[in-house]
């Protein structure tokens, strides 16, 4: 398998991940009543980030932004993976990516201002890094 893919493969993983650190502390804050409902705002009482602490709502957040930045990461992943494009600098981009969403989740969730931000835009820009490289012809 190539980093690329070995990255995207662990990047899916850390979305589960996300998931179980959002959903426990979730579960906990709120009754059963909300959290099995089908989430209707006028049954909750208004939006589930309002109704739990801090810095869960955070985690909500950021599990929603890996769900969203996931996918030009798949995107590009596959481009290179298909054009077989992988490069070093591909591979340096993939892990740049799985490294940034990892550290993003405590960055966020402690409320590390500029550095959430910054972690953010590494991860964000390793995506079209990837696609561009992909698309310059190699002197190979």
């Amino acid at each position: 398998m190539t980093p690329e893919l070995t990255a995207l493969a662990l990047a899916a993983l850390l979305q589960v991940v996300q998931f179980a650190l959002m959903a426990v502390p979730t579960n906990l804050e709120l009754s059963p009543g909300k959290t099995l409902s089908p989430r209707d705002r006028k049954r909750l009482g208004g939006d589930i980030q309002d109704q739990v602490s801090d810095k869960t709502a955070r985690l909500i957040r950021a599990w929603e932004n890996h769900f969203e930045s996931l996918a030009l990461f798949t995107i590009a992943v596959v481009v290179v993976t298909l054009a077989e494009a992988n490069t070093g600098f591909t591979a340096a981009c993939a892990w740049a990516y799985l490294i940034a969403r990892i550290l993003y989740i405590p960055a966020y969730y402690l409320g590390l201002t500029p550095w959430r931000s910054l972690i953010w835009l590494v991860g964000f820009l390793a995506a079209p890094a990837m696609l561009i490289a992909t698309l310059i012809p190699s002197s190979g």
